[in-house]
């Protein structure tokens, strides 16, 4: 397939979700799969911050998580009886290269030979994210993404899985969600691998980063047997105008994209892989300390993609003041939360999200890689999981996004976050965003409401919400 193709597009009218429209759910291998040292698996910078006292919520660990990799097959089941149309999962890096590089782990590859046919056995379509964020300790103690291999190590590693994997995969992920695993992990050190760099490091990460992406997008597209649609996850906090007024949504856009000192932000990673630049406000933001960036490694970065990938929670209403500025608002008290506190009701998060994008960055097909809830959800008395919240949170949202469906704002799918209850990084096991419960004593599944109400939105396509 040629890349920069616009002719598979769909034109949608009247706000029916489109029929190639994709309809999906995603995890993430370290969440989810437990077997952290099985089969000949190596470790990963999330199993050494799980080491770190107080690191976790309670200490909690991914060791045993969901048990996934013993009992993918009755997740497969799960999947089908949901309805699911797509699966978004992502390799564990060190488990298929226990050093990151060099000698492969046919155990482990094995594992996703056997999750990819179960799949598409049961006429589900897998979506496969090379990296989220589980970075193998090995490569770590090597200097990790600060190391200029870095890009060339990740480009090897998604390579294997492309000449593994690619005559059955056809949708790729590269990254996901750079802001968080830079934010979180390198500046804020609340995640793996818990370090706290200086903003030239930081940036120099980000440049590798943004080669390794390229490379890997390179990579693919040499060794897979067959055409695919490679894309990526971005995330920030989504802003939106508090009114349709045109002040408003031109406070909103100019805020969605602005950059901040966190790098939690759209356009230090967009603009170069869309655009070919970094965006303007970075070089007066960061003085002197934005990497020098060849001929060649634009090329590269800016290898086209086939669709916007964009993992989308929470959002932020802005407002044009009367001085000209750009305002956030807070939410008014009582807003509905869930029970991270960042994640906050904002219904018409998806459709600006979309919108905003597609102005910015050219109009690719949109696919929400990432949207979901998190709840106090329990077995009730009567053996079931009632989490009507979720419901409502997702129904609302979808909505929204239907509105960009209307608009004629080219969609590709919603992948649901997250299909099982599973460790959720620093804050472990306490918050769930499932729509299946997990027991972590017994391994036991149970549907909740959401997940049933979930596939009859599936069977509509989209119409019954």
């Amino acid at each position: 397939m040629n890349p920069t193709s616009r002719s598979s597009l769909p034109t949608p009218s009247g706000g029916a979700f489109p029929d190639s429209f994709v309809w999906g759910a995603a995890t993430a291998a370290y969440q989810i799969e437990g077997a952290w040292n099985e089969d000949g698996k190596g470790p990963s910078v999330w199993d050494m911050m799980c080491r770190k006292p107080g690191a976790v919520f309670r200490n909690h660990t991914g060791d045993v998580a969901c048990d996934h990799y013993h009992r993918h097959r009755e997740d497969v089941a799960i999947m089908r009886q949901i309805g699911l149309q797509a699966y978004r999962f992502s390799v564990s890096w060190p488990r298929v290269l226990p050093d990151g590089t060099g000698c492969l782990n046919e155990a482990g590859l094995a594992f996703y030979d056997r999750l990819v046919d179960d799949l598409l056995e049961a006429g589900i379509e897998p979506y496969l994210t090379l990296f989220h964020w589980d970075f193998p300790l090995a490569l770590y103690q090597r200097g990790g993404w600060l190391n200029a291999d870095s890009p060339h190590w990740f480009s090897e590693y998604a390579a294997l899985l492309g000449r593994r994997l690619g005559d059955r995969v056809k949708h790729w992920i590269t990254l996901n969600e750079p802001q968080c695993f830079t934010g979180l992990g390198h500046i804020q050190g609340l995640h793996a691998p818990g370090d706290k760099l200086e903003t030239g490091q930081v940036l120099r990460l980000v440049h590798h980063s943004l080669v390794a992406h390229g490379r890997a997008v390179q990579a693919l597209r040499e060794v897979c047997r067959q055409p695919v649609k490679i894309g990526i996850s971005l995330t920030s906090q989504v802003c939106v105008p508090a009114t349709d007024a045109v002040a408003d949504i031109e406070a909103a856009r100019e805020s969605y994209f602005a950059v901040d000192a966190g790098l939690f932000c759209v356009s230090m990673w967009g603009d170069p892989i869309y655009l070919g630049r970094f965006p303007e406000q970075a070089s007066a933001r960061f003085p002197g300390k934005i990497p020098e960036v060849s001929a060649e490694q634009w090329k590269i970065i800016r290898e086209p993609l086939d669709f916007l990938g964009s993992n989308i929670y929470s959002a932020t209403k802005f407002t044009r003041t009367a001085d000209g500025k750009a305002h956030g608002l807070d939410k008014p008290a009582g807003n509905p939360v869930g029970s991270l506190g960042w994640l906050e009701l904002e219904p018409d998060a998806l459709y600006w999200a979309a919108r905003f994008q597609s102005e910015r960055y050219g109009r690719l097909p949109f696919l929400v890689t990432e949207n979901g809830f998190c709840g106090l959800d329990w077995m009730a008395r009567d053996g079931k999981v009632h989490d009507p919240q979720r419901i409502d949170f997702v129904a609302r949202y979808l909505e929204g996004l239907r509105r960009a469906v209307a608009e004629n704002i080219p969609l590709a799918g919603y992948f649901y976050w997250s299909l099982l209850d599973n460790f959720e990084w620093a804050e472990g096991y306490r918050p769930r965003f499932g729509l299946v419960h997990v027991d972590y004593e017994t391994q036991a599944r149970t549907l909740k409401d959401s997940a049933l109400w979930y596939k009859t939105v599936i069977a509509s396509g989209g119409s019954d919400l």
